[in-house]
């Protein structure tokens, strides 16, 4: 029996289980961004979130994610990529099963905060790990393709996951179903996947946590806004705080010899207009789906089973999207897509905003849906290949990890702002439905409105759908930024051409 180097697999020589094993976390990655809004109407009812408040469901997820995101995508680097992998894997799984087990808004809040420093932690090494698993040619090539198509392919099984686990179960099943397969990566990753090399390196943790909290102060006082207004002294606090923050960031990364957000990404306007364009789209996505889900939950009266096929077709033309600029962008260039791709985003979205309680599913929600999301499948690849184009091989990690950083970054301040607006527009509405429902409602639907200041049934519906409305025009007004930088900002040369004719596999 030959001696093993240190740190190889116990079990070298089995490509296809090792390639599961990194697919596999890549699935619990992607699910966990769609799995658990099927399930938010039943976690706002059981235990007692307001719309504004629920937000943070989403957003204190997204927001640990995608800041410390290039911070864990370092630490594969200089620690070693299986046991950051390993680690972050845990970590996930731990946070999953205490949000399953949350009796309260604020346990569930910590254990979302949990699962996204996993989630930071595991993602970006779990794509590393395929360059040091495979070797470069057509194996390493499926590979991606493989990964790919789980991170394509993910969202869609999310929707119809938490669909029936919350119907079929619990909305508590949404998290619980991470446990065993977390336990089963965690058991397999030391078996099939052999460590890669370390690097000598530096952490920058002062970045990652000024730029994180940063954004959490910033998307705190517009939540909070919505709900105690703009004179509020934590709303004007934390607006504050985030100012402070995050120009200390940048103090931090312009001084910093290896900063977590090399400046000099931005320098290149091609790339700098690809950031902004993935930031404004993703501000108007979380926002729509989001609030979509409340709608053909509690208005339409889906069930969550309902409600995740509800979702289906917009995946299907988020992919016809993607294939279609993935085959024509080495003729075509990125312009064209970012142009169209964002306007049809727009357009989705002001069709969207004509939404209201009479509104069928047809459409009020699957035709402005398709138009958006046939927009967001021409941007996603091209964006992607956009990002890294023309950056040294050494820092197309940084590069495609700033793209994601901002999606997720984007995603969370997005949903906070339009929030704000639906807090403002619903209270507004409900003022206006107060009368008529104390006119024509029942002695019991009184005496609960007066214990939870909450409309029922059709008065509640209008209100919802007000809000939900006025927030698709600040939606709408995001997007148009996108529109203006794709059309104003971006130049494409030749040379650029012939580098995305060459472009690789495209991840994402």
């Amino acid at each position: 029996m030959h001696d093993q180097k240190p740190g190889a697999a116990r079990r070298e020589g089995h490509p296809g289980i090792a390639l599961t094993v990194i697919a596999a976390c890549q699935l619990m990655v992607v699910l966990d961004a769609t799995i658990v809004n099927i399930a938010l109407p039943h976690i706002q009812e059981a235990l007692k979130f307001s719309t504004t408040d629920l937000t943070w469901v989403v957003s204190s997820y997204t927001l640990t994610f995608g800041g410390l995101l290039l911070l864990g995508g370092r630490a594969g680097d200089i620690l070693g990529r299986r046991r950051v992998f390993m680690t972050g894997i845990v970590l996930f799984t731990l946070a999953s099963l205490l949000g399953g087990l949350a009796q309260e808004p604020w346990q569930l809040l910590a254990a979302r905060v949990l699962q996204g420093v996993g989630c930071a932690i595991a993602s970006p090494t779990s794509l590393a790990l395929i360059t040091t698993t495979f070797p470069e040619g057509p194996e390493r090539n499926r590979a991606f393709g493989v990964f790919a198509a789980v991170s394509a392919g993910g969202g869609a099984i999310g929707l119809l996951a938490g669909g029936m686990l919350t119907e079929w179960l619990d909305w508590r099943w949404v998290l619980f179903v991470n446990v065993p397969i977390g336990i089963l990566i965690a058991v397999l990753t030391p078996l099939y996947i052999t460590e890669s090399e370390r690097h000598t390196g530096r952490f920058d943790i002062a970045g990652a946590v000024t730029s994180t909290a940063g954004m959490a102060s910033l998307v705190y006082g517009f939540i909070r806004a919505a709900d105690e207004g703009w004179r509020d002294n934590l709303t004007v606090g934390s607006f504050g705080a985030a100012v402070v923050l995050l120009l200390a960031f940048v103090f931090i990364e312009r001084r910093a010899k290896e900063p977590i957000t090399p400046l000099r990404m931005f320098a290149d306007r091609n790339r700098s207009g690809t950031y902004v364009i993935m930031l404004s789209l993703a501000a108007a996505m979380f926002g729509m789906f989001f609030y979509i889900v409340l709608f053909v939950q509690n208005v339409l009266g889906y069930t969550p089973i309902q409600a995740g096929l509800a979702f289906l077709p917009v995946t299907v033309v988020i992919a016809l999207g993607a294939g279609l600029s993935q085959r024509f962008l080495p003729v075509l260039g990125p312009k064209p897509f970012m142009v169209v791709g964002s306007v049809l985003a727009l357009l989705g979205l002001a069709w969207q905003a004509l939404i209201s309680s009479d509104s069928s599913y047809v459409g009020g929600v699957l035709g402005p849906m398709l138009v958006f999301g046939f927009g967001m499948g021409l941007n996603f690849v091209t964006l992607t290949i956009t990002a890294v184009s023309g950056v040294a091989l050494h820092e197309a990690g940084a590069a495609s990890g700033l793209l994601n950083t901002t999606q997720q970054v984007g995603g969370s301040l997005g949903l906070s702002i339009l929030t704000t607006v639906f807090g403002t527009a619903s209270r507004t509405e409900a003022e206006k439905q107060v009368p008529d429902f104390l006119a024509n409602a029942t002695p019991q639907q009184k005496a609960e409105f007066a214990q939870t200041r909450q409309l029922p049934g059709p008065w509640g519906h209008d209100v919802l759908a007000q809000g939900i409305s006025v927030g698709f025009v600040a939606a709408a007004a995001m997007t148009v930024l996108a529109v203006i930088t794709a059309g104003v900002v971006i130049r494409v040369r030749k040379s650029d051409l012939d580098a995305l004719s060459g472009a690789g596999p495209v991840i994402g």
